[in-house]
């Protein structure tokens, strides 16, 4: 049989949130008997906070130049106090200030003092800090921030030289393709130029009119050379030929063989008889002009080496490749000395200063400069072309040339990286807008002309313009805030 049941009593149901108050409630009976009141506040520990707080945030706050610390005390107490007329200022005060209250006048400024440099301190201020008035009427979120009495210190950059702009006076038709390389002669009274319709032309500087057409490779000449020690010209083109021109007999006299593809880039040795070539088989080819010898193949890069020069001390050849690294190469071996991977993209064009010991990059993610003779970074142009850069190049006044696939030929100020003109090539009647690019820029040897080599088939001939004045074409340069380091 069944036990008797038991009544049970009926439980409330009772919410979440009643449940956890009543267990606050009993937890506070249990620990603090006075739960309904809060701590008393602890003067001496809120005194320690706000000093901290004020020493850290205005440490670099001083009294304004000639004013007693009395006064600019007492003034900021009369504008906590509100005892005198309002002021226009954001006061600020010490711990352990006086707070007599006097009414001859308000702190009207804050001034910044140079707290990273104790020993600039000096009766007259500080030379080349700034001094900030901080409004009451000005933002609240501007008041918040501190950026308004942080110390102002000049720019370390350097200010670019003032460099009159250049403008087009001449433009050449005569080639039948893009015109992709030239070089001047050193007596300065011709320049070639080597196109895709496979000839080398000869035009005199002066009048600009053609002297002389040269025929002999099968393919587009992507390289010139003219030696200042020999009646030579060099050339090199898609035709895996390298060709030596005597310019008494205006023919071939020698030919260069061992280049497995297109060859890119040519540069001849300032003090050495030899010759560098450097193409689309990944190597930069060492030549001996007289015997036709190849002495080195300097190889390492993965990809085409597009662009070479060379300098008479270490390191004497340096090369750019479409696998975006710099070589520098070791001539007594035939080894890398160092390899620069600065770049993003590839190296299509660089250019030594003709006097400094440093040398630029172009590629399409940035223009770089280096130090030679260990190729250290020095910095980034300060602007970005944004475009594939084909060819630069440097006169002596420090004025460097870039031109890009889109026809844009930038002007740059090289010690500061500044750039202060932007062209823009105009392709010749009949051409499409594509066809405005430029390959190849040259300065002839004085410096004062700039030759350039493009796609519409024409050389455009450049100069300073000599009625620009400062006033009429005045520097607009702002230092850079952020320099990036890579």
């Amino acid at each position: 049989m069944p036990g008797p049941t038991l009544d049970m009593e009926p439980v409330e149901p009772q919410s979440l949130k009643k449940l956890s108050l009543k267990s606050l409630n009993r937890a506070l009976d249990l620990f603090s008997p006075i739960h309904g009141q809060y701590t008393a506040p602890d003067p001496e520990s809120k005194k320690i906070r706000m000093s901290h707080k004020i020493t850290v945030e205005y440490s670099g706050i001083k009294t304004a130049p000639g004013l007693p610390s009395r006064q600019v005390n007492s003034g900021a107490a009369d504008a906590t106090n509100g005892d005198s007329t309002p002021s226009n200022a954001l006061a600020l005060t010490w711990p352990g200030d006086s707070r007599d209250t006097q009414k001859e006048g308000t702190l009207n400024a804050l001034v910044v003092g140079p707290s990273l440099q104790p020993k600039m301190q000096n009766n007259a201020g500080t030379s080349g800090k700034g001094t900030v008035i901080v409004s009451a009427s000005a933002p609240f979120s501007e008041r918040l921030t501190t950026s308004a009495i942080i110390e102002r210190i000049p720019s370390k950059w350097p200010r670019p030289v003032w460099h009159r702009p250049w403008k087009n006076y001449r433009v050449i038709s005569g080639h039948l393709g893009w015109v992709r390389s030239v070089a001047f002669d050193p007596s300065n009274n011709w320049f070639c130029t080597g196109s895709a319709d496979r000839t080398i032309k000869i035009w005199d500087v002066a009048s600009g009119r053609l002297k002389l057409t040269l025929t002999g490779h099968i393919e587009q000449i992507r390289g010139l050379a003219v030696s200042s020690k020999h009646t030579y010209m060099f050339s090199a083109g898609d035709d895996k030929q390298v060709k030596c021109w005597d310019l008494e007999q205006n023919k071939v006299i020698r030919s260069y063989h061992g280049h497995l593809s297109g060859v890119y880039c040519l540069a001849l040795h300032p003090t050495i008889d030899i010759l560098l070539t450097g193409g689309r088989d990944s190597v930069c080819r060492v030549w001996d002009i007289r015997t036709k010898m190849q002495i080195f193949a300097l190889s390492g890069h993965d990809n085409t080496v597009c662009s070479v020069f060379t300098r008479p001390t270490d390191p004497q050849v340096v090369t750019g490749s479409h696998d975006t690294t710099i070589k520098f190469w070791d001539l007594r071996y035939g080894k890398t000395m160092s390899t620069l991977t600065h770049h993003k993209k590839s190296v299509r064009a660089m250019a030594p200063h003709p006097k400094e010991h440093s040398f630029a990059s172009a590629s399409a993610d940035n223009t770089k400069k280096y130090s030679l003779p260990k190729g250290e970074f020095l910095h980034n142009m300060l602007s970005q072309q944004k475009t594939i850069i084909n060819t630069m190049a440097v006169n002596e006044d420090g004025v460097m040339a870039t031109g890009g696939d889109n026809g844009s030929l930038w002007f740059w100020d090289w010690r500061s990286g500044h750039k202060f003109q932007q062209a823009q090539t105009i392709v010749q009647p009949g051409s499409l807008d594509s066809e405005a690019g430029i390959y190849a820029v040259s300065y002839d040897i004085t410096g004062t002309r700039l030759v350039t080599c493009e796609a519409d088939k024409t050389i455009k001939m450049w100069k300073e313009d000599e009625t620009a004045t400062e006033q009429t074409h005045p520097l607009n340069f702002k230092p850079p805030k952020d320099i990036r380091r890579f």
